[in-house]
């Protein structure tokens, strides 16, 4: 975490308020009421009978003082009203703020959707500088990676089967590869090659920089992985995965044969839609995390009685600590974090956060770590408006802050020339931060 800065003020309510004038309204404001109540019993006092024949100089005169004191009212309450900070649009006001291109300027300052929960955050944050939603159009947008030698962020659209880029240069957003297996999650590793979990294929993949793909990891002691969801490199080569069951379904992936654990009843047609032969293997494993090491063996690093239904996973930036989120219907929905021993064994497994803020429970999934140790995590918070987005957290399990995005988010990362915009992958749209932080991940 970073060392704790001074409290910066807020525009967004969230920090010290500037100093009002309101003594000085209020006492002009009195003035100008007293002023236009006599007018006004002047202008219509049921008692007076004025005559017709007078009327043409007296009421004009008493009609022009009614108008000029009401014209003063109206300026002083005005006044009033601007010494009130104004609220700028946030997720969470009516109507709802508007993040595309077209939208009123939403930033004073500090942007309406990011907030400091700890005063630490307003260094993390940065200033100036508002969420944008960079494209949308996906089904269900998972796994960012950040491409620093092409400039470029990559993530897939798991039901259409395809992976997106964005080009730093113009923002250019196009289909950079289909078919993909539906994959979930994906990487780059330390030499710039991108790792990719597929859930129809039930494997994880290297495409090589001479364009040809390996297959790393399909199978575990002779049995099929069930749906590969989230992928990072460790320094010394090795590859780390988590394997969940969430493929074995129609939208994501594939459901199993008659009888298997995501079909049991053998009502769904596991063919249907698929290229021959890939869609009859079935659920054989428990949900697991493992390790691919360059000699290729593959371990259990997390069994599925320590972390059920394991999803997203990061290292601390010295590689000495493994996160671990846990989801899902069977899951716990917790984040766990692990000592990792220099013979890549891990122990002393703890709860890092249970992931509530104002008892609202902030699902995880995806997250990474800054090169201070915080871990920003993608939240769902199901219908909780407000609560959805991004939860960021101290290496101590603290809440430092939130940023509140409109959709569920799945995941996000690190990027940017400068590895200092946080990109967020959400339901179906791309949403991009600058913070005053930076990943520590290759991509």
């Amino acid at each position: 975490m970073l060392p704790n800065c001074a409290s910066m003020e807020r525009g967004d309510g969230s920090g010290v308020s500037a100093p009002s004038k309101i003594g000085v309204g209020v006492y002009q404001q009195k003035e100008n009421e007293e002023m236009a109540k006599t007018v006004e019993q002047e202008l219509f006092d049921p008692g007076e009978q004025e005559q017709r024949d007078q009327s043409a100089g007296v009421g004009r005169r008493r009609f022009l003082a009614g108008v000029g004191a009401g014209a003063v009212m109206l300026g002083a309450r005005a006044a009033l009203a601007q010494d009130k900070p104004m609220a700028p649009p946030s997720t969470v006001t009516t109507p709802p703020r508007d993040f595309g291109p077209n939208g009123a300027p939403n930033t004073y300052f500090w942007d309406a959707d990011v907030l400091a929960v700890d005063p630490s955050f307003n260094g993390l944050a940065q200033p100036n500088a508002p969420i944008q939603r960079l494209w949308t159009g996906a089904l269900w947008a998972e796994g960012p990676a950040w491409s620093s030698v092409g400039k470029f962020l990559l993530w897939s659209d798991i039901p259409n089967s395809r992976q997106m880029r964005w080009i730093e240069d113009d923002g250019h957003v196009s289909v950079f590869r289909t078919p993909t297996n539906n994959s979930n999650g994906n990487m780059f590793d330390f030499q710039g090659r991108q790792l990719s979990c597929e859930h129809l294929t039930r494997r994880v993949v290297r495409y090589e920089l001479d364009g040809s793909i390996t297959v790393l990891a399909d199978s575990f002691k002779g049995k099929r992985l069930n749906s590969p969801n989230d992928v990072v490199p460790h320094a010394d080569g090795s590859i780390w995965f988590t394997d969940p069951p969430y493929g074995a379904q129609l939208y994501e992936g594939t459901p199993d044969p008659a009888g298997g654990k995501s079909n049991k009843a053998g009502k769904l047609n596991n063919r249907v839609g698929q290229p021959v032969g890939v869609s009859d293997t079935r659920q054989e494993l428990p949900t697991q995390v493992y390790r691919w090491d360059p000699s290729g063996r593959l371990d259990v690093v997390i069994p599925d009685d320590k972390v059920p239904n394991p999803n997203g996973l990061c290292f601390s930036p010295d590689f000495k600590k493994l996160y671990v989120s846990s989801t899902g219907p069977a899951g716990k929905g917790d984040i766990h974090v692990l000592d990792v021993g220099s013979d890549n064994k891990l122990s002393n497994q703890k709860v890092f956060t249970d992931c509530k803020v104002d008892g609202v429970h902030c699902g995880p999934d995806g997250f990474r770590a800054d090169v201070f140790g915080n871990l920003w995590c993608a939240s769902n918070a199901g219908r909780n408006v407000g609560y959805s987005g991004v939860t960021v957290w101290s290496p101590e399990g603290k809440l430092l802050g939130r940023i509140r995005l409109p959709e569920i988010c799945g995941n996000v990362t690190f990027g940017g020339p400068k590895r200092n915009r946080l990109f967020m992958v959400a339901s179906q749209s791309l949403y991009a931060v600058y913070t005053a932080t930076q990943g520590a991940s290759p991509g």
